[in-house]
Formats: structure tokens, C-alpha cells, sequence
């Protein structure tokens, strides 16, 4: 029997709520103009949903956006490395209590070796027709890191071959939703032909049309919710099992935007902020920053990292403080709203020549002014480097680390921010000996404690 059958995926959405108004909308016109045609919809979104960048977000940790995946009738999601690494462990446990779809999550462990009952290795789904269409999920490998917060993962390309092996033995279509990336996406199409669908992201690649790999058509939609991807499938069950996949995204730019968007998007904002109205802090006077000049707020960011890691040293740019600190009280929101990002703190060993090449890189011209987003980083721009227990001298290229003239052949320890260690822009911290990681303290938190040292 010859059936159509319309599937729709989200991925990176990372709590971009200005065009939630216009998703929400769409999907839920959408699928009742299909059931209404007597067809079957499918919803899935393939993590990143979750980013603590939002106040809405932050002050319900997360579970205010699985009241937003309820309300739009989602099928089932798999998580991303923001809901797996930027919540703690008993937040990411429980965060999940009241969504009304499957969360599917092939690769994630408890540390003892069970899975969380939350998270389910595959689920079937049957069509009014009968067409069985199985769903497995797998998320980024970024397994030392999810150690640290009490989580074990298996190898996602190994444990996807397992789930398909065993959903080909029952079902018709079989879909994996992976926060993997394009390039393992690629992979898992190539080894693995009886996979019908990949939806992915984590890598934030957009196919405008789908992208054909052997038999398996891939989805991909970008970021922070710009497209909405849509697979059209006709599906026949019998004699002969016949199968068409026609991909497309649809840009939510161009949809129709809900009379009330804008302050559905202000009421989202309005109960983060009444959430995280709890007082840190009184202040005597103002605090202030600047992203090009030597600033107050960064440089007490950078001691706070300091003491934490109990460091030789500490590095951070001053792009990451994205506002002021007014005198008297101040609450959790405004920690938030000034330091956003789901960064931790981390120590990296270095030999005093890989400092002193990390130094020369941070002073480099340029490097302070560029522009850019990700890795954990919701800012502008770079910023000024400022360190502790660090100077340098430009004009003489003379460098002390706490005081003392620093000594090439020493391994120093330098504090500093997770982000450099996953992207290139110090090279040295990326590719450093051995990497200590802070978890699930962000940056944020360093700031908090620091200022309750200073002021309480």
C-alpha cells in the first residue's frame, strides 16, 4: 500500500527563541493540514536545543525548552553537547521528567554501564498504514567530558551499526538522528545503506535540498533555527518494499510570524529574569568593562580563574564580558546577561616556549578585534587578552610569569578558558600535553564566587 508520510526536523536551535514563534506556528499548521489529508508526521529535532546562553533557559535549566518541544508536538529529539555538558549531571537526569516524546540517545551511559530510563536506543513508530519507521540517535563523542559529570559514552559510529542492525530486522525505514556532525554523517551513510535518513547537525551545515550518500538521503538545517528541514516520503510496503525521500528546507525568515511573537519572545526572557532575580552581591561602586582597553570586569574574571585552577598563570579575553555592573545589588541575571556563555575554566600544561608562543599569538594584531561565534563563546568579538601573574613587555619581548623571568624549559600551568583548547586560535592550548577540565562550573560561577570574596 502506497502512502506519503512528512517528516520535519530541527537542529542547533540553541535557544534562539526569536524564530520560535514562527516554527511553532508552522508545525503545528502543518501537521494538521497533513492528518487532516489522513497522512502520518513525524517531528524530530537532533539537539542543541538547549543553550544556557538564554535566560529563559538558565533559570529553568532547561526544562522550559522541553515545554516548548511538548507544545509544538515533537516526536522525538536526541541531545546535543550543550544539554549533555552544560547541565549538571542530576539537571540533565531529571530535565527530560515531563517531555511528552521519546528522547533517543543511543551512545549516552550512566557511569556504571546502564542506560538512563529516559534515554532510549531506538524507538519504533508505525503509520496508520503500518509502514514501521525506526528512529536511533547518537551524539557527539566527547567522552573525557562527560566523564567529569558523571556520564559514560560508547563510540557513536560503532553503537549506530549495532541499533541498525538490529532495527533492519524490524522495520520498513529506519532514521538516525545524529549530533555528530557532516562529516561522520558521511561516514555512518557510507558504512551502513540500509539507513534511509540522516537528520543531522552539531557541525551547524545546512542542505538546502537534502545531500544523496549511496542510498541514505541526509537532512541538515543549520543554526539557531534559520531553516526548518522537511523530508517528503512515499513509502510501499508491498508486493515490493519501494521507497522516495524529496528533501527541502524552508526558511523561517520567510514564514508567517504569530501576531503575538514579540511578546511571546519578551514573556520568555521575563521569566528567566524573575527566576534569577536571587541577590549575589551588593556593590559600592561600578564595575565596568571594555573589549579593546585594560577594564575592571576582565581583569577580575581572570584572578577569579586563577584562584580556582590554582595556576602559575592566567589568560582570558576580554570579549567575554558583555556588560557592566552597576553599583549596589546584583543579582544572578545580571552575572547572566554579562557572561552568557557555556564556557568552563581549564588548566593546560605548557612548556615555557609554548607560553611564550601563546603570548606573541594573543598580542598579535588583529586577533583582538575578530569577530566570531561558537565553542561556547555568545559574544562580539575577541577582545583585549588579559592575564594574571603574567607580563609582558612588548617593546623588549621580555616575559615574567609571577614575578620571575620565564624560563622556556619549565612546564608551567596556565589557566584559562575551555574554548581555547577545542578551537585554533592558540594553537599551543589546543594541542597542550595534558588538559585539566572544570566541570560543571562556568565562568559565570568564577565571577560569582570571586565577588562574594570581595564584597560580601
Amino acid at each position: 500500500m502506497r502512502e506519503k508520510i512528512h517528516i520535519y526536523h530541527t537542529n542547533d536551535v540553541h535557544s534562539h527563541f526569536e524564530k520560535w514563534p514562527r516554527i511553532r506556528k508552522f508545525l503545528k499548521e502543518r501537521k494538521s493540514l497533513h492528518e487532516a489529508n489522513g497522512e502520518d508526521v513525524f517531528i524530530f529535532d537532533c539537539g542543541d536545543f538547549v543553550d544556557r546562553r538564554h535566560s529563559f533557559t538558565e533559570g529553568t535549566l532547561g526544562k522550559g525548552n522541553v515545554e516548548l518541544l511538548n507544545d509544538s508536538e515533537y516526536t522525538a529529539v536526541t541531545i546535543g553537547n550543550n544539554e549533555g555538558l552544560t547541565l549538571p549531571h542530576d539537571a540533565l537526569n531529571q530535565l527530560y521528567n515531563d517531555a511528552k516524546f521519546d528522547v533517543l540517545a543511543a551512545n549516552l551511559y550512566l557511569s556504571g554501564g546502564t542506560r538512563p530510563s529516559w534515554a532510549l536506543p531506538y524507538q519504533i513508530y508505525r503509520t496508520s498504514k503500518g509502514t514501521k519507521i525506526g528512529v536511533t540517535a547518537a551524539t557527539a563523542y566527547y567522552r573525557p567530558l562527560y566523564k567529569l559529570l558523571g556520564w559514560e559514552l560508547s563510540e557513536p559510529l560503532s553503537e549506530l551499526e549495532s541499533q541498525i542492525a538490529e532495527l533492519q530486522k524490524q522495520v520498513d525505514i529506519i532514521i538516525v538522528l545524529s549530533h555528530l556532525g557532516m562529516h561522520d554523517d558521511e561516514v555512518v551513510a557510507e558504512n551502513n545503506p540500509r539507513v534511509d535518513l540522516i537528520l543531522g547537525g552539531h557541525t551547524h551545515h545546512v542542505f538546502m535540498n537534502g545531500k544523496k550518500v549511496n542510498y541514505t538521503t541526509l537532512g541538515a538545517a543549520g543554526r539557531y533555527g534559520e531553516y526548518i528541514g522537511y523530508i517528503e516520503a512515499e513509502v510501499d510496503t508491498g508486493p515490493f518494499l519501494w521507497k522516495n525521500y524529496t528533501a527541502t528546507l524552508f526558511d523561517t525568515a520567510v514564514l508567517d510570524n504569530p501576531p503575538n511573537a514579540a511578546e511571546y519572545i519578551k514573556d520568555l526572557d521575563e521569566i528567566g529574569r524573575d527566576l534569577l532575580q536571587t541577590e549575589v552581591v551588593t556593590l559600592p561602586e561600578p564595575l565596568n568593562y571594555s573589549w579593546l582597553e585594560q577594564s575592571e570586569l576582565p581583569v577580575i574574571l581572570c584572578e577569579a580563574l586563577y584562584k580556582w585552577c590554582k595556576a602559575d598563570c592566567a589568560l582570558v579575553n576580554s570579549g567575554l564580558v558583555l556588560s557592566a555592573l552597576e553599583k549596589g545589588k546584583v543579582t544572578k541575571y545580571d552575572l547572566h546577561r554579562m557572561l552568557p556563555h557555556p564556557i568552563n575554566p581549564c588548566v593546560v600544561e605548557l612548556s615555557g616556549t609554548e607560553l611564550e608562543e601563546v603570548l606573541l599569538k594573543a598580542e598579535e594584531s588583529g586577533l583582538s578585534e575578530l569577530e566570531f561565534q561558537g565553542l561556547g563563546f555568545r559574544g562580539v568579538m575577541m577582545g583585549k587578552f588579559v592575564y594574571h601573574e603574567i607580563e609582558y613587555n612588548k617593546e623588549s619581548g621580555s616575559i615574567k610569569i609571577a614575578g620571575e623571568p620565564l624560563d622556556r624549559e619549565r612546564i608551567y600551568e596556565l589557566a584559562t578558558l575551555d574554548m581555547f583548547t577545542f578551537g585554533v586560535f592558540l594553537p599551543p592550548i589546543k594541542n597542550a600535553r595534558r588538559k585539566i577540565y572544570y566541570l560543571p562550573e562556568f565562568v559565570r560561577d568564577l565571577m560569582e564566587w570571586e565577588l562574594k570574596s570581595r564584597y560580601a
